[in-house]
């Protein structure tokens, strides 16, 4: 509920050297004073805005006597100049989870109550102080663990896609001005812009649509990961290239055949794109039942794969093993790189490679020799070059490209009504279509179920 005053921790749970408390809403002043108490003074409603007021943190006794707890600092936010558009207050006391959770229970005490997750950034985005897009790359920045997938988030907090979306929304909103002045007046030449004009307008917006759309495919490699999976017989060298591309020792590296025996799972960036990555069991044919297992998982994770690593040993001849993988990766309607291993031991590829596989890739995963290679190819597969993602508006999740598409969708049904010589109000229809389309991708007129979806995956005190 809106009219609600909450309250939450906004730091992380454990020791430190501070804790930051978050008290929002129309009695966050009034909560906070029976909590805080300054060493001026004077009464905290009548701190200058912004500004830090040190004091001591009182909380209450069993007795109901309300007693100095600590000291620390509390900074007043009056509505709408704060991060939720109402009253704020944020508390800093010592980082201890004890002292924490008796500073929170105070709040609680003094009239909050608990905040949900994500609330904080939920009522931003309610009171107008965010775009829904901007609220999702806030989050995306809380997750953020490759610094492309930080400098992408704190691009769409800036309010890129919002912008974008924004500009598209009033040429449409203009077009529908011209359309609805020649319905209402039809013997007036009162509209400024003729069919060949609305047309042509239409054209840009959809050209801009497309543009739009087209940028999630960016946004998905580097926001959401792709799901990459690395497969091939025992010991071609798939966990020396797991580990190669994670950057550590994750997965046992021997000359024993069938080590790796389940999935093993990791992020990793590689160049700008982020890899959901999957180290499977060797494929080969064996009668032990725990690597058959393992040989299982990792066909059901090729299933869902959007990129599949390859890989071969070069220093050796094409086995049947290599043959029968080859033969079956043909049938994948995914990315698939042929990654030819082992490139330090032999420098020659095979002609079968080159038969059965449009991207390859000589390498070592041993001594790192030709990653630049299988990055730079990763790249083109997954991102646009011309896209500068910290500077463009870009599309970072299903939800928003889904709505772009839905957009575009409606203004190419409105320009084959138009070029199909139907009356010009015909039109409108779609034309109204892509601009809610565009409202629910920037948030103007989401549905509820859509925000409490998005916010639920926040954390509690963001």
């Amino acid at each position: 509920m809106l009219g609600d005053t909450i309250a939450a921790v906004s730091t992380p749970r454990g020791k430190g050297g501070v804790a930051l408390l978050r008290v929002s809403g129309p009695d966050a002043v009034k909560i906070a004073s029976r909590v805080f108490r300054p060493r001026n003074g004077k009464p905290l409603c009548d701190a200058v805005p912004r500004t830090a007021v040190y004091g001591e943190i009182l909380a209450p006794e069993p007795s109901g006597e309300w007693l100095s707890v600590d000291d620390g600092i509390a900074t007043v936010f009056l509505a709408p100049a704060s991060f939720t558009g109402e009253d704020t207050v944020e508390l800093c006391c010592h980082g201890g989870i004890l002292l924490t959770e008796t500073v929170l229970t105070a709040l609680l005490t003094a009239g909050a109550r608990p905040a949900e997750a994500g609330e904080f950034t939920r009522r931003a985005f309610l009171n107008g102080k965010l775009g829904l897009s901007s609220a999702e790359a806030l989050g995306n920045i809380l997750e953020a663990g490759t610094r492309e997938q930080l400098a992408l988030a704190h691009t769409g907090l800036r309010g890129k896609v919002e912008a974008r979306c924004g500009e598209i929304y009033d040429r449409l909103r203009n077009i529908l001005a011209s359309i609805y002045v020649k319905i209402d007046y039809p013997d007036e030449d009162l509209a400024d812009m003729s069919r060949e004009e609305i047309v042509a307008a239409f054209e840009v917006c959809e050209a801009e649509l497309l543009s739009l759309a087209n940028t999630y495919r960016t946004g998905h490699a580097i926001a959401e990961g792709i799901s990459t999976v690395i497969c091939g017989r025992p010991n071609v060298g798939k966990s020396s290239l797991y580990n190669r591309i994670v950057g550590r020792n994750a997965a046992i590296v021997t000359a024993v055949e069938g080590t790796t025996r389940d999935v093993l799972t990791e992020s990793a960036a590689l160049g700008r794109v982020t890899l959901r990555l999957f180290d499977t069991a060797g494929l080969h044919e064996t009668d032990d039942p725990v690597e058959r297992i393992g040989i299982e998982r990792a066909n059901e994770a090729l299933e869902r794969a959007e990129l599949i690593l390859a890989v071969f040993d070069v220093g050796q001849a094409p086995t049947e093993e290599d043959r029968r993988l080859a033969e079956a990766l043909s049938k994948r309607d995914c990315a698939i790189v042929a990654v030819l291993n082992k490139s330090d031991l032999c420098g020659a590829e095979d002609e079968f490679y080159r038969k059965h596989f449009k991207h390859r890739v000589m390498l070592s995963a041993a001594t790192g020799e030709g990653m630049e290679g299988l990055t730079a190819l990763v790249e083109q597969l997954f991102t646009d070059g011309k896209l500068d993602s910290r500077r463009d508006a870009v599309l970072t999740n299903a939800r928003q490209h889904a709505s772009a598409l839905s957009a575009l969708e409606a203004i190419r049904r409105a320009l084959e009504v138009l070029r199909m010589g139907y009356p010009i109000d015909l039109s409108c229809t779609d034309a109204e279509y892509a601009m809610e389309a565009l409202g629910e991708l920037d948030g103007r007129a989401v549905s509820e179920d859509i925000v409490a979806q998005i916010f639920s995956h926040f954390c509690v005190g963001k």
